[in-house]
C-alpha cells in the first residue's frame, strides 16, 4: 500500500517509471519498475516451483471513486459493487471481473487496461492527479489434496473418516465384562469404527471444500490533498473531500488495531471495507510512505510520517492457519489419515489447526 500527499509519487511506486500508457511490459526485469510488477513476478517465480497445475491465479482491478467500489475490467466501469461477507467470516465483492492469468505480462496489461479508465485530473500541484483509489487484487487457489493428505495412504474416499480403536489392555482383562447377549457375533480386537462422511467425498474433489485461497492486493492510495494548494473546485473539490474522508478512515482504522480497541470502524469507507482482511485478521500489512522533498510540503509530509508512526504500532497475534472443513494438515509418517474433530488422534499429529 502506498500512502502520501498528491503528487509525491505512488503510482511511481507501485507502477513503475512510465511515460504516457507505456508501463514497461516487457518479459525480463526493469531496473524502474514497480511494486506491482516486482511482486507479481516473485508470485510467479514461486507458483514455478511447486507442482504442475496446483496453483492458479486470477486478477481483478478496481478503482474506490467517491466512495464507490467500480470494476475498471468490466464492461461498464460506473456500475457500482458491494462488498458482501459470507457465512465463513471472508469478505469479497462477487460481481467483480476476474480473469485468469499465467504471467507478469498478462497481469501489467490487465492493470494498464484498468489504469486507463482510472479517474485523473490536472491540479495545480499535479498534472496527473489521481481522484481514486487503485486495488489490484490477485487471488491464488491452491488444491489441498496435493499437500494436505497423503495419497498412498488413502484406498477410498471413505478411508478417511475410518478410525482404529484402541485395543484392550491384557494387565486390565481380569474387570468384570458386561454380559454379552448370545446372538452377538464375534468381534475382533481391532474394529473400525465407521463415521458419517462430511461433503467432502473425494481427495481429488476441486470444490470450495477442497481449495484454499489467499489473496495478494496492492494498493495504490489517492493522495491526501490541501484543497489549497491544488486549486481544484466543482466535482473536483468534491472528489478531494471524498479522497481526504477515506484517508482519515483508514487513519481511524489502525489506530483502532493499535489500541485494540473492541469495535473496529472498517465500514466508515469502501476502502477499508474493501481491504478488511488485508488491514486486520491474520494478513501481513506493508505500508509505502511516499513524501515531496519540498519545503512547501513539510506540513504534508509530517502527517504523512504521522500516520506511518501509528501504522507501525499496530502488533498482530499469532498467526491462526485456516484450513477448509474437515481438513487438517498432516506430514510423512503420522500414520492414518482422520477427519472431523470428535476422531482420535495420535500424538504425532501435533494440535488442532484453528
Amino acid at each position: 500500500m502506498a500512502y502520501g500527499q498528491t503528487g509525491s509519487g505512488k503510482t511511481h511506486t507501485m507502477i513503475g517509471g512510465h511515460k504516457n500508457e507505456d508501463y514497461n511490459l516487457t518479459t525480463e526485469p526493469q531496473p524502474e519498475e514497480g511494486v506491482i510488477p516486482r511482486a507479481v513476478r516473485q508470485l510467479f517465480s514461486i507458483i514455478s516451483e511447486k507442482p504442475a497445475d496446483t496453483h492458479t491465479v486470477e486478477v481483478s482491478v478496481v478503482e474506490v471513486y467517491n466512495n464507490d467500489i467500480r470494476d475498471l475490467l468490466g464492461n461498464d466501469p460506473k456500475v457500482r459493487h458491494d462488498v458482501v461477507t459470507s457465512s465463513d467470516g471472508s469478505l469479497s465483492v462477487p460481481t467483480l471481473t476476474s480473469r485468469a492469468v499465467g504471467t507478469v505480462d498478462d497481469v501489467m496489461s490487465l492493470v494498464r487496461h484498468g489504469l486507463k479508465a482510472r479517474r485523473e485530473i490536472s491540479t495545480l500541484i499535479h498534472e496527473h492527479s489521481s481522484r481514486s483509489h487503485l486495488v489490484v487484487m490477485l487471488t491464488v487457489s491452491i488444491q489441498t489434496h496435493h499437500f494436505l493428505f497423503s495419497p498412498q495412504r488413502v484406498t477410498s474416499p471413505t478411508d478417511v473418516f475410518a478410525v482404529p480403536q484402541s485395543t484392550i489392555p491384557k494387565e486390565r482383562s481380569h474387570r468384570r465384562q458386561l454380559p454379552q447377549p448370545h446372538s452377538a457375533p464375534n468381534l475382533s480386537k481391532v474394529t473400525m469404527r465407521s463415521r458419517t462422511p462430511s461433503p467432502v467425498r473425494s481427495l481429488s474433489d476441486t470444490s470450495s471444500s477442497g481449495v484454499i485461497k489467499t489473496k495478494l492486493q496492492l494498493v495504490d492510495l489517492a493522495g491526501s490533498e490541501c484543497v489549497g494548494m491544488s486549486g481544484v473546485t466543482g466535482s473536483a473539490l468534491r472528489e478531494a473531500s471524498y479522497i481526504n474522508k477515506s484517508l482519515s478512515a483508514l487513519a481511524d482504522v489502525l489506530g483502532a488495531l493499535a489500541e485494540h480497541r473492541a469495535h473496529v470502524p472498517y465500514r466508515n469507507s469502501r476502502i477499508t471495507h474493501l481491504l478488511q482482511d488485508s488491514i486486520g485478521g491474520d494478513a501481513k500489512l506493508l505500508v509505502m510512505l511516499c513524501i515531496s522533498p519540498a519545503n512547501r510540503y513539510v506540513t504534508e509530509s509530517v502527517q504523512c510520517l504521522g500516520f506511518g508512526q501509528r501504522a507501525r504500532q499496530v502488533q498482530r497475534g499469532p498467526i491462526r492457519r485456516k484450513l477448509p472443513g474437515n481438513m487438517e494438515r498432516i506430514g510423512p509418517g503420522d500414520g492414518p489419515t482422520y477427519s472431523g474433530r470428535n476422531s482420535p488422534r495420535p500424538k504425532s499429529a501435533g494440535p488442532y489447526k484453528q
